[in-house]
């Protein structure tokens, strides 16, 4: 019975996971501030916005610019609903003054153009923000607020939706902190990541003996095999994050994003024919390169603060580092526990590996050939 059970678990995670692949729900908000003036921008997901307002309007799954655009005054007014600024406790007139559209990593984005004006000079901006919550509760506002040279971010979320934004310049430890939130959560919403991750991890607790899988004798040598894989995984993806991050080197997004599918299939592939099972850490190191990309993407998103950029990119380093550790540690106890039952060598093991490739050739599908085959 808790065989089966898992077994659906496993099944209703594949049908949800195409459609999110690599990102989950969330928006850009940049807002810069001079005396009682506010301009800023904001980038909202189209796909998004047709669940909150409608723009597919002839149906065809495909979101023109001309359907965008006759959507213009119900995005406008439905985003405004739902972003609220403020100093000393006084509203912010705000208005939407121009529409475009702009392309991000995982999509198509409107892209609202901002004009605010307050009652009088601001010292502290608060922002209540309320976007997409009642729809999707996963949802993320990600903004970047500038006061001249000093620039902070903060995280909106259901349960944060409301806070007060001092103009002067931050905390260095406050900013090295929210973007190690940022790092925590992009991890965790990565499933692409994350798979590769799992997909390294689910032999940690097996050996081969003559060409079968057996349980490893100790937790000790599972965990230098975990320690070895992220190890590696960590060094890789590091190294061609930062150089990306500050500009050193860039890759197009597609390119990325279909090498990281690719590398989730052949991670999980090797769990079904095991041809470098004793080179799994030289995998991850080799891959890892990649995936560094890709966190480089969403890092580029997020912006990073000229005033606190080394300690910015050290604290989004750290916070999908402590991401991946809460994933082996919730990981490798279980795993642990199964490793010398069959439940855990056919289902598992063989039957999760396989569960990966399906969905990382939907997903690589979707990227290299730009379709969509899942919703």
């Amino acid at each position: 019975m808790i065989a089966r059970c898992l077994l659906l678990a496993a099944l209703l995670l594949a049908c949800t996971l195409p459609a999110q692949a690599h990102k989950a729900s969330d928006s850009y908000l940049n807002l810069a501030v001079q005396g009682q003036r506010i301009d800023g921008q904001w980038d909202i997901a189209l796909r998004d916005l047709e669940m909150a307002v409608g723009l597919d309007a002839n149906g065809d799954a495909a979101i023109t610019w001309d359907e965008v655009r006759a959507r213009h005054a119900a995005i406008g007014a439905y985003a405004l609903a739902r972003l609220k600024l403020s100093s000393d406790g006084a509203a912010c007139a705000l208005r939407v003054t121009q529409h475009l559209v702009d392309t991000h990593t995982d999509g198509a984005y409107a892209v609202l153009r901002l004009q605010g004006d307050c009652p009088a000079p601001v010292t502290a901006l608060g922002v209540d923000y309320s976007l997409l919550f009642d729809i999707d509760p996963q949802h993320k506002g990600l903004l970047q607020l500038t006061h001249g040279a000093v620039t902070g971010t903060a995280i909106f979320a259901p349960d944060a939706r409301s806070q007060l934004l001092p103009l002067a310049e931050p905390s260095r430890w406050r900013q090295f902190a929210d973007y190690v939130r940022h790092g925590v959560w992009h991890i965790w919403i990565g499933f692409d990541h994350i798979l590769f991750l799992v997909s390294l991890l689910l032999p940690a607790v097996l050996v081969r003996h003559e060409g079968r899988w057996q349980g490893r004798e100790t937790l000790k040598a599972s965990v230098l095999d975990v320690l070895k894989i992220v190890t590696a995984f960590t060094l890789a993806h590091s190294l061609t994050l930062t150089l990306a991050a500050l500009g050193a080197l860039s890759l197009p997004s597609r390119l990325v994003e279909s090498a990281i599918a690719a590398s989730v299939i052949l991670a999980a592939l090797n769990n079904l024919w095991p041809l470098v099972h004793r080179w799994r850490a030289l995998v991850a190191f080799a891959f890892g390169l990649i995936h560094g990309f890709g966190f480089a993407s969403v890092l580029a998103d997020l912006g990073l603060p000229q005033g606190a950029l080394v300690l910015s990119l050290v604290g989004f380093n750290v916070g999908v580092e402590l991401g991946q550790l809460a994933i082996v540690a919730a990981f490798l106890p279980l795993a642990y526990l199964l490793r010398r039952g069959l439940f855990y060598r056919r289902v598992v093991l063989t039957g999760g590996s396989a569960l990966i490739v399906v969905l990382a050739t939907v997903w690589l599908a979707e990227r290299a050939l730009d379709l969509k085959l899942l919703a």
